[in-house]
Parts: C-alpha cells; sequence; structure tokens
C-alpha cells in the first residue's frame, strides 16, 4: 500500500471517531455552569406525561398514584378544571389524603370557585392539623380572594404555632403586620 493510501485511512478512521463521539454526546455543549449557578431545570413535556397518565388511568381507573401525578401535570401545565377533575378520582380512592384536598384548592381558587377552596383548605386541615401548607392557602383566600381579614389572621396564627421561623413564616408575618395596619372589612 501506498504511504498516501495509509494516510488517507488514518485521517478517515479519525475524522470518523471524531464525527461518532460528537454524535453520541448529541450535539450538547459541554459547557457547565459557571460555579454558584444552578444547571437549568430539565423540560418538561406535560403534554406527553399527560397522555401515558390518561393511558394508565384508562386502563386501570383505580390507579389512585396515577390520577394524583395526571392532576399533578394538569396543575403544573395551568389546566385547572382538568386537574380538578383527575384530584376528584383520586379523592374517592382515598378521601383523607390532606396534600391533594390543597393541591385541589388551589385549582379551586384559580378557577374562582373560592368557598370550595376555603372547604378543601379546612378539611386538609382538619386531617393533618400539622398540615401548613393548608393554612398558609386558606390564609390567602381569605387575605386577597375574599378580603376577611380576620379569618385570613386566624389560619395564619395557626400556621405561626405549626412553623414559627423560616421562609414561609416570614411571608406570613409580614402579611399580619401588613393586615394590622389596614382598615379591616367586614368579616364575611
Amino acid at each position: 500500500m501506498k504511504k498516501e493510501t495509509v494516510l488517507l485511512i488514518a485521517i478517515t478512521l479519525i475524522v470518523g471517531l471524531l464525527i461518532g463521539i460528537l454524535v453520541s454526546k448529541g450535539g450538547k455543549k459541554m459547557v457547565s455552569p459557571p460555579s454558584g449557578t444552578p444547571a437549568p431545570a430539565p423540560a418538561v413535556n406535560y403534554q406527553q406525561n399527560i397522555k401515558m397518565l390518561e393511558g394508565i388511568v384508562a386502563s386501570d381507573p383505580a390507579n389512585r398514584n396515577a390520577w394524583v401525578e395526571l392532576g399533578h401535570n394538569y396543575f403544573d401545565s395551568d389546566q385547572p378544571v382538568k386537574a380538578v377533575e383527575a384530584y376528584n378520582k383520586a379523592l374517592e380512592l382515598d378521601p383523607n389524603d390532606p396534600n391533594v384536598l390543597t393541591d385541589q384548592g388551589v385549582m379551586f381558587r384559580r378557577l374562582g370557585w373560592f368557598d370550595r377552596a376555603v372547604e378543601n383548605f379546612t378539611r386538609a386541615y382538619e386531617l393533618d392539623p400539622s398540615h401548613r401548607q393548608s393554612l398558609y392557602n386558606l390564609g390567602i383566600v381569605y387575605r386577597y380572594d375574599l378580603q376577611d381579614f380576620e379569618k385570613a389572621r386566624e389560619a395564619w396564627a395557626k400556621y405561626l404555632v405549626l412553623s414559627p421561623s423560616g421562609p414561609g413564616s416570614d411571608q406570613v408575618r409580614a402579611e399580619m403586620e401588613f393586615l394590622q395596619t389596614q382598615t379591616r372589612p367586614e368579616s364575611r
């Protein structure tokens, strides 16, 4: 074999190897984020997840976890009516889940169904008297949606008993301080 032919074969192999490496990396940049900067969160394909979960609940309607996850995917993709319906199915299978009640309550609030949101948050707290998120959300609905400052203070006072310190507590304290400076609308 001629020297040029051997050299051409070697170059072709090296180029092929390099192309193979680049393709196997998916063409992704191999740059790491600067120190202290978190890596970006992976994109979530809610529609793909929803389609898969809808298939699961269609074939296994008693799969409570799939209903909950379907509700979460609807929640996160801003489909409140479908989230409420999926959470309803999960609650039919286990009506005593304060987390699902709270998530459904958030969707009720987003739909403007404030009384139903209050019912869910109250029920969640009754089921689990240490459930801070239900108290936090209950205060939000009373404060911002129903303008019932007294009931907002009641919910948030209970929250602060459960969680006297931390970022959520600081926010609740700031809300309560604000409410003290406001003219109190009549409680409903």
